[in-house]
């Protein structure tokens, strides 16, 4: 059997591995090796054999088309409508575009719509050009629209949500919606190729041509899906004849395309394991509404928030297992925490809230619901089908610490119930909510939010009337500081509730007052401790020889 010690260097080793090997997956992707034989002929085009020349070094006029229909192959020009066509297009300027498009009828009774995006030569027709590249998109998506949110007490709610759940009669049940942005890129590197060893992810979107004695690539047209957010989806009426359609256009580079195309797979990867597609919009959006440097640094320390998360419920899970005394531990806060965790994954679960967030929640949830169980001494026994639950008795000591908890709490409700009972009225009469749950839910995690970090002021309390701070996990406390902090950056980068947001910020304050008790109660190495041993006992067992 591994020791603890040995297990948490371990899981440290194979985090390390990770991190560089994640690393090298990455340079792999961003690097390309271009052709040998045009980097020995110094790129001048002249038909090495092997190689892949850009067709865009000839610097072709161009033109681009987009066109819209409701089938998703089209072999001539019947069916289709025109709704943007850029004479003389650019591939090295950006533009922003938008334009309104004919809803047919066949989209509006919840069908599909897609966009035919065609790069060709200027002047001649897409379907007569054969140098044209062309790429299909889908302009509308199913979801389950939002549900309606009223005034519980008047019951009002506004016109458009009314409107919305007469045109899809069934809320449950998924409706077309619009996408309304379009965003296009063009590969506009001249990058030479190695026709032996091309990158697979770029392949499929490369269309190949003879010229002469030189083999060219087409240009690599590309359509950016990660920018393609919940946010701006629109649910498509019965009465809707058009819609607006925002086009933008950049360039990018090849590092950056053979990136998106990776990042897009593993979005798409999310919803075939049964993602929703609000779950995948959060996972586009850490990397849509980022810088890419500093999506890098986002990887790295996700990677660690991990590991101490890890680490923080292994040794949370390890002092709570060996515990036998609850001498200077607040039951009272110990409960206050998990009833907390237990709402915040309710409100996190009704808000419908990203994976990335819900599950570390509920692993909490369940983590708290045992300490408690180990805080009460409660054992649970089964007569027959029915089970019997029976509390544990406490010593003197503990029935000491039991009465200052007690004490501090007494003080604490006369701040904390009237605030919280206060907060609940006030949105209960100005805010609107889909169902009294939502209101219940939301009502509870408010006061979590606003009023939990007081709840951690009886364990403070307690540990100023024993002067002592060694009862409390110090590790795990340490590897939650680090994920608190850590949770400081995400704040800003994953979509979250702002309540959620700022008990962040909260619980720092929280571990800097258990930091100043820690520093002011120094641990007294010679104290026995609640397992019966003390640190200075221990250098005279290793001296002992058998």
């Amino acid at each position: 059997m591994l020791s603890r010690s040995s297990f948490t260097s371990l899981v440290v080793g194979v985090f390390a591995v990770y991190v560089a090997h994640t690393c090298w997956v990455m340079y792999g992707i961003v690097y390309t090796r271009p052709c040998p034989a045009a980097a020995a002929a110094g790129g001048g085009g002249g038909g090495e054999a092997g190689c892949v020349w850009p067709y865009l070094a000839r610097r072709p006029k161009l033109q681009l088309s987009v066109y819209t229909t409701t089938r998703s192959n089209i072999g001539a020009e019947s069916n289709i409508d025109l709704v943007l066509n850029v004479e003389d297009f650019d591939i090295e300027s950006k533009f922003e575009r938008t334009v309104n498009v004919s809803v047919p009828k066949k989209t509006r009774n919840n069908g599909t719509l897609y966009a035919y995006i065609f790069l060709h030569h200027a002047g001649i027709l897409p379907w007569r050009d054969g140098k044209q590249v062309h790429i299909v998109s889908p302009l509308t998506t199913y979801m389950v629209p939002k549900p309606e949110e009223i005034n519980l007490l008047t019951g009002e709610s506004t016109t458009q949500q009314i409107e919305a759940e007469k045109q899809t009669n069934a809320l449950d049940e998924p409706v077309s919606h619009w996408r309304s942005r379009l965003t296009l890129n063009v590969m506009v590197e001249d990058f030479v190729f190695d026709g032996s060893s091309l990158p697979a992810d770029v392949h499929r979107y490369m269309k190949m041509v003879q010229l002469g004695k030189t083999v060219h690539y087409l240009p690599i047209l590309f359509i950016d899906q990660l920018s393609n957010r919940v946010k701006d989806l629109m649910v498509i009426n019965r009465s809707t004849t058009e819609l607006p359609l925002t086009v933008s256009y950049d360039k990018i580079s090849l590092g950056k395309l053979r990136f998106w195309i990776h990042m897009q797979d593993a979005v798409y990867s999310l919803q075939q394991f049964g993602f929703s597609e609000k779950d995948a919009d959060e996972v586009k959006g850490i990397f849509v509404d980022t810088n890419l440097y500093f999506l890098a640094l986002t990887f790295f320390v996700a990677a660690f928030h991990l590991l101490f998360d890890f680490l923080a419920f292994k040794n949370d899970i390890s002092f709570w297992k060996k515990k036998r005394s609850m001498i200077g531990m607040s039951t009272k806060a110990v409960l206050w925490r998990c009833f907390s965790t237990v709402v915040i994954f309710l409100f996190l679960l009704d808000e419908q809230t990203s994976l990335l967030v819900l599950i570390p929640a509920g692993i909490g949830a369940v983590i708290e619901l045992w300490k408690v169980k180990k805080a009460l001494k409660m054992t649970i026994k089964w007569q027959g089908l029915r089970p019997k639950i029976q509390f544990g008795t406490y010593n003197d000591s503990e029935k000491k610490t039991e009465e200052y908890d007690t004490q501090a709490m007494k003080y604490l409700s006369y701040l904390l119930y009237p605030l919280c009972i206060g907060g609940a009225g006030y949105s209960l009469l100005n805010v609107k909510y889909k169902s009294w749950y939502s209101w219940l839910i939301n009502s509870f995690v408010n006061g979590v939010y606003a009023f939990g970090f007081l709840f951690m002021l009886p364990q403070l309390f307690v540990n100023y009337k024993m002067k002592s701070v060694a009862h409390l996990p110090w590790k795990a406390f340490t590897y939650k500081a680090f994920n608190t902090f850590i949770d400081d950056i995400f704040a800003f980068i994953i979509t979250m509730p702002t309540s959620h947001r700022l008990a962040c910020f909260r619980d720092d304050v929280v571990f800097l007052v258990y930091l100043y008790q820690r520093w002011l109660y120094p641990v007294d190495k010679s104290r026995v401790n609640e397992y019966g041993e003390s640190y200075e006992e221990k250098p005279k067992k290793k001296a002992h020889r058998e």
